[in-house]
């Protein structure tokens, strides 16, 4: 439960309050098994090539899942911000866990397509709601804080599809992966019992949406074009540093423990992004962190052994520090619109970076991959020199004003 202190003030109420903490550690908790199936594609890629689907046709599934799990987030997120829709954060993870998980054993090209569309509905429906959830439930001064939790154990979900579906699907093969539906099924049921109820009436009704959007479209902007070239590199190094490194004569299996320690890193560093943007400034950390990935990725390229490790370790922590920066930022621009906003950042500027990767397909197949994952690296300089047009914010809201 939020415990407030409120003040009543004219015709507003000010609320200060506290944290939940229970609340905001298993929302943290459904969105490492959420979007652990979002890496789900990606990981299965090589496997799906070796069985003689193409590159540019298994990086345009990831593009298809894409669109509709990061495109729609803003439509779903406008239905949350005009009355709560406790809801999609269970049904959601139960329709895409059902769906993708027939990835494996679908025959028909087309019909695989329009399953990975029709299933990346389902977590569309829960990051919205369940980011407002977080927003809600955090108190007044840890809203950067708590949102970073959220996120970075969505992150670390990315982080284990490698180490825990590679093994088991070089083991019992494609047909196997029906099997992987279960932690849907029971984050699900996670969900039914434990998501915030926000109680009718509870919530004042945000203003008209385009008045929003037309007073705070020049600052949104530039924070989705940022986020779009760091999701661009994300999502094209998650899908193709595998290939790469397989064609570095390094294992599958030992790439995808490579890409566990890039994307658990990258967890890492966007909770302690979150915790520092409190302290430093928003900011300060989108632009150094993204600044100093690129360089990072190059050097790790360059190397091998145990210190090719901590470089790949630190340039995943780097890339993803402000993963949670950015979301908090555009809360705070529109902050009576706080579902819209993570639908905005989360959908549809993470969605353009990530339906590049079908573009990115084609170039890997036309230029090669070790050219394509050279260019990648450099996406997260570009984007740290966009954030530099930011406007610099030292401190959160302090305080939120409910009817």
């Amino acid at each position: 439960m939020v415990h407030s202190k409120v003040i009543a003030k004219g015709m507003f109420i000010l609320t200060t309050q506290s944290p939940s903490k229970g609340k905001v550690f298993s929302l943290s908790i459904a969105h490492l098994f959420n979007d652990w199936y979002m890496n789900y594609i990606q990981t299965l890629l090589p496997f799906m090539v070796a069985a003689g689907l193409g590159i540019s046709r298994g990086a345009f599934l990831i593009s298809a899942f894409t669109i509709t799990s990061s495109l729609f987030q803003p439509v779903f997120g406008f239905l949350v911000d005009q009355k709560n829709q406790r809801w999609m954060v269970y049904a959601g993870t139960l329709w895409m866990a059902v769906l993708i998980s027939l990835v494996g054993v679908l025959q028909s090209y087309p019909f695989l397509l329009l399953t990975v569309t029709l299933a990346g509905l389902g977590t569309a429906a829960f990051h919205p709601q369940a980011s407002a959830m977080v927003a809600a439930v955090s108190g007044d001064d840890r809203k950067g804080s708590f949102q970073a939790l959220f996120m970075a154990a969505g992150n670390v979900g990315w982080a284990l599809t490698p180490l825990m579906v590679v093994p088991f699907t070089q083991k019992y093969g494609l047909n196997s992966t029906p099997l992987f539906v279960l932690p849907g099924v029971l984050v699900a049921g996670l969900l039914w019992f434990t998501a915030p109820r926000v109680p009718a009436g509870a919530k004042a009704a945000p203003p008209p949406l385009w008045l929003t959007l037309r007073a705070a479209w020049s600052e949104l902007a530039k924070v989705m074009l940022v986020i779009t070239c760091r999701s661009m590199a994300y999502f094209g190094l998650v899908s193709f540093l595998p290939l790469y490194l397989q064609h570095e004569n390094i294992s599958l299996l030992a790439g995808s423990r490579l890409l566990f320690l890039m994307l658990f890193s990258g967890a890492v560093g966007g909770l302690a992004g979150g915790y520092l943007s409190d302290i430093f400034g928003r900011k300060a950390v989108i632009v150094g962190s993204l600044v100093s990935a690129s360089p990072l990725f190059y050097l790790f390229l360059g190397s091998s052994g145990p210190f090719s490790y901590l470089l790949l370790a630190l340039a995943g922590a780097c890339l993803l520090s402000s993963f949670s920066v950015t979301v908090v930022v555009a809360q705070e621009v529109i902050s009576k619109n706080a579902a819209m906003a993570a639908g905005l950042m989360l959908g549809f500027g993470i969605g353009i970076g990530g339906l590049g990767v079908g573009l990115v397909g084609l170039l890997a197949e036309h230029i090669g991959i070790v050219y394509t994952i050279r260019m990648l690296i450099w996406l997260p300089l570009f984007a740290g020199l966009l954030g530099l047009s930011l406007k610099g914010k030292k401190t959160p809201a302090s305080l939120s004003v409910s009817s």
